[in-house]
């Protein structure tokens, strides 16, 4: 693996980092509480899950191409033995599974729940939670992710 992958490998790392960040601390609470910004009565609270739903669905090709790349770099580093580290594999893949189940099972079931208008039911409310949790839980691997391979790196310099 040449070091140019590596460094595409760390920079989309932290590109994905920074997409979920900012979703997460400074769209959303735009979007769900408008009224500070446009008055009372603009957008229901449905309608701001619509328009989130859309910023999510936008950035998981953006996630899905960072485990996708992250997977087969941590592979092929294995495989030839380059860059190979236990840790950077484990968490890779563990960052594949969860991007996995938000872009593939949790997604999909949100915007299902939006066409049919179910999105006040309890199975909506914990599966949201449960995609906030592994959202959160992806964003802490990839950031271990992020510093193990710069740390490593550094051990080689």
């Amino acid at each position: 693996m040449s070091k140019s992958f590596l460094s595409v490998y760390i920079v989309l790392v932290g590109m994905a980092l920074g997409v979920e960040l900012c979703a997460g601390a400074f769209v959303a609470p735009i979007i769900f509480f408008p009224s500070g910004y446009l008055g009372e009565g603009v957008l229901t609270h449905f309608q701001s899950g619509i328009l989130m739903t859309q910023v999510f669905l936008k950035s998981n090709m953006l996630l899905g191409l960072v485990a996708f790349y992250g997977i087969i770099f941590e592979v092929i580093a294995w495989i030839t033995k380059q860059n190979k580290d236990v840790l950077s594999l484990s968490l890779s893949f563990s960052g594949f599974i969860l991007t996995v189940l938000f872009l593939f099972y949790y997604t999909p079931f949100i915007v299902d729940a939006q066409r049919a208008l179910t999105t006040e039911s309890e199975a909506f409310f914990k599966m949201h939670k449960e995609s906030e949790l592994v959202m959160k839980s992806l964003m802490m691997v990839q950031l271990v992710l992020m510093f193990r391979r710069v740390w490593l790196i550094g051990q080689k310099a």
